[in-house]
């Protein structure tokens, strides 16, 4: 067809390799592809040089008789020791360029048609102190292992699997459509390249069996709720020895009684009595490994919010320790005998007598409330 030199048309140089020549005819074509250019003829001549060219040099054997001769290589006019005459249209095809970028990105199938196994996920429900300090959990996973009896091959022990008829064992058949050569999955196979003519009785020739899986799942410290480990190849077992996929065990922190975990900050609620709160003390607070001391300073309200440093989860990523803030909760006595009772009103008497001081906080809401209704019976 053309005229032009081949490595013009590709633009590269002579000493391009087999990825550079790949390359550049993938940006031609995706350019100057028909189906993106219709009832372009420019743009389809542009294509079919770009083809023809990446036929050529892209084949060592007429690469090389290229190279020696030129285009009398290619249209069969002279240099007899070339090797080859002309084109047989089926040597790159568009489908064979693109195969390789869409295999990557759909595709698991290797050539000889197996297939990587698939992930697995698992959620691992974790107490708050495993997820802080870390542990090794055992875990039991059902899935698809490689079959013992045949090692994967899916055939009888002893046999093989024998190459298919159809496709001459390239898991493929091509087939002609006017200009585009389009390669198919061959129907015989199914793409595996082979028969499998006794299969293995274990596995009935899929080369896997089901099995539940015992697995030792090494929890590091600091995990939090949403955090994935990773387990590589722990997933099933591909097809016909393909590789296993992957294993991510999703982590799930359980409610705690006592703490709740925010980030690297641990919270809790600290009850305390009314003489703790009015006269002040000192009481222990739990921490995830200790005991601390905290101290309650006198006229200490309910909802009082105290920061222990340092006393939070260190993340799995590293970094400084978070806190541990504890709010108080003053709790109302109850079941109060009649001794109790008798001195309580007393105690509520003597307060009377200075309640602005000693309850300010209920003195200015009475005096909002007071002055809201004020201003609703004003006309």
């Amino acid at each position: 067809m053309s005229k032009r030199d081949y490595y013009e048309i590709l633009g590269v140089s002579k000493s391009a390799n087999t990825q550079e020549l790949k390359k550049s005819y993938r940006k031609l074509a995706m350019k100057y592809h028909p189906d993106r250019n219709p009832d372009n003829s420019e743009a389809e001549t542009r294509f079919k040089e770009a083809k023809e060219a990446y036929e050529v040099l892209s084949d060592e054997q007429k690469r090389a008789a290229y190279d020696r001769y030129g285009h009398a290589a290619v249209d069969g006019s002279g240099g007899g020791d070339a090797g080859f005459s002309g084109f047989s249209g089926g040597s790159a095809s568009f489908s064979d360029i693109f195969g390789d970028v869409f295999g990557d990105i759909f595709g698991g199938r290797s050539n000889d048609g197996s297939n990587r196994g698939s992930d697995l996920r698992y959620t691992l429900e974790l107490d708050l102190e495993q997820a802080v300090k870390g542990a090794n959990i055992e875990v039991k996973i059902p899935t698809q292992v490689t079959c013992n009896t045949c090692k994967g091959t899916g055939a009888k022990p002893g046999t093989r699997p024998v190459s298919c008829s159809t496709c001459g064992g390239s898991g493929q058949i091509r087939m002609q459509q006017g200009f585009f050569s389009v390669q198919q999955t061959c129907p015989t196979c199914r793409g595996r390249g082979q028969i499998i003519k006794d299969p293995c009785s274990s596995c009935q020739g899929s080369g896997r069996i089901s099995k539940e899986k015992k697995l030792n799942v090494k929890i590091p410290p600091g995990v939090d709720t949403g955090d994935r480990v990773r387990l590589a190849g722990e997933g099933e077992a591909g097809t016909h020895g393909a590789p296993s996929g992957d294993l991510y065990v999703q982590i799930s922190i359980r409610e705690h009684p006592i703490f709740r975990r925010e980030n690297k900050d641990l919270y809790c609620e600290v009850p305390i009595s009314f003489t703790d709160a009015a006269l002040g003390g000192e009481l222990e607070v739990p921490t995830l490994d200790s005991r601390v001391k905290l101290k309650i300073p006198p006229e200490t309200q309910s909802g009082k919010l105290f920061r222990l440093r340092g006393k939070g989860v260190i993340p799995v990523r590293g970094g400084s320790p978070g806190d541990l803030l504890c709010y108080v909760i003053v709790e109302t006595p109850v079941r109060l005998n009649k001794h109790q009772k008798e001195l309580l009103r007393e105690f509520q008497k003597s307060l009377e007598q200075d309640e602005k001081k000693q309850s300010p906080k209920k003195t200015s809401w009475f005096e909002g409330v007071k002055n809201f209704f004020d201003d609703m019976t004003q006309p």
